[in-house]
């Protein structure tokens, strides 16, 4: 997530980022406002700011929000005209997002964050007995979890759509593979995807069940399955590297056929997993996805797998 942002999300080439601490600074890159006869723009490690980016990828800007405003000097109507800012943020993202678990102060820094819960507990808060307060290393990784789920988020709404009208001219056509059943794409058929990821879900069955007899025909052809999520369908790796192997076959003989089409043991999902994104890298795709305890694994259940699907489609259509 953190790599596709760096490189594409913003309107000028590239501009590094980390999470959450780069995009918490950089919601702040605004004008201060010290004394009536004197401005000046506030310290910072770049000149690009988190708004500058959301109106890259949306194409405007959130309503009542400038990519550049002011900022009181007062450390409670600065805090207090952040979290409003966030608040009006996640607003607008629930238009199309899924963002109920992310509240506008875990956005905030940690000094702002102690600041609000300071103010909204009348009390210092080592004496709070009865209020939801994070410690400074829950709410660190709290932080990190929420503005990641903003990102995904942003992508999900922003991104996306353009992407899924890429795939298909007809995006309900799975007549041609044995009677599956077809993903329906009206707004209101689920409550868990929208009609763009069912459409990414229907370009995933189509390039599975036409390339799963050709990848593996000699070493045991895996079976027929319909694909309805991102997360337990996708776990063995078989489906997303079907979908590679579309597009470069060069890599069936090389990677895809030493996978097994049949895995029962946590070794045998991470040797897929690790076939698979060995693979990601020989076509320079590999978005930093590794496989391991400690880092985005292919094999957890993960949001980041639609991600990486994603990342997938919009190589093979906007190259």
């Amino acid at each position: 997530v953190k790599s596709w942002f760096t490189l594409f999300g913003w309107p000028k080439g590239q501009n590094p980022i980390s999470i959450p601490h780069s995009l918490r600074c950089d919601v702040c890159i605004v004008q201060q406002t010290v004394t009536p006869e004197k401005n000046f723009k506030r310290k910072v490690y770049k000149d690009k700011g988190f708004y500058e980016m959301l109106v890259h990828l949306n194409g405007q800007p959130i309503p009542g929000i400038a990519v550049s405003q002011s900022l009181s000097s007062d450390p409670v109507e600065r805090m207090f005209q952040l979290h409003w800012q966030h608040s009006e943020l996640l607003s607008f993202l629930n238009q199309g997002a899924c963002l109920p678990h992310v509240m506008p102060e875990f956005l905030l820094t940690p000094e702002d964050y102690e600041l609000w819960t300071e103010v909204n507990t009348g009390m210092r808060v080592s004496s709070d007995k009865h209020s939801f307060v994070l410690d400074n290393r829950t709410f660190e990784t709290m932080s990190k979890r929420a503005w990641t789920d903003v990102l995904l988020q942003m992508y999900k709404v922003f991104v996306l759509p353009r992407i899924s009208s890429r795939i298909f001219s007809d995006p309900l056509s799975l007549e041609s593979l044995h009677n599956m059943p077809g993903i329906k794409s009206e707004p209101l058929c689920s409550n868990i995807y929208s009609r763009y990821e069912r459409t990414i879900l229907t370009w995933l069955n189509k390039n599975y069940e036409k390339n799963r007899q050709i990848v593996w025909k000699d070493s045991g052809i895996p079976p027929m399955r319909w694909i309805v999520n991102f997360d337990q369908d996708l776990l063995d790796g078989l489906v997303l590297a079907a979908q590679i192997a579309s597009y470069c076959p060069y890599l069936i003989p090389t990677h895809f056929i030493k996978m097994f089409t049949d895995p029962r043991t946590h070794e045998q999902f991470l040797h897929n997993s690790l076939i698979l994104v060995k693979a990601l890298h020989a076509i320079s795709l590999d978005m930093d996805v590794k496989v391991g305890t400690q880092s985005v694994s292919i094999r957890k259940r993960n949001s980041s797998w639609i991600f990486t699907v994603c990342i997938l489609v919009q190589r093979v259509y906007f190259t």
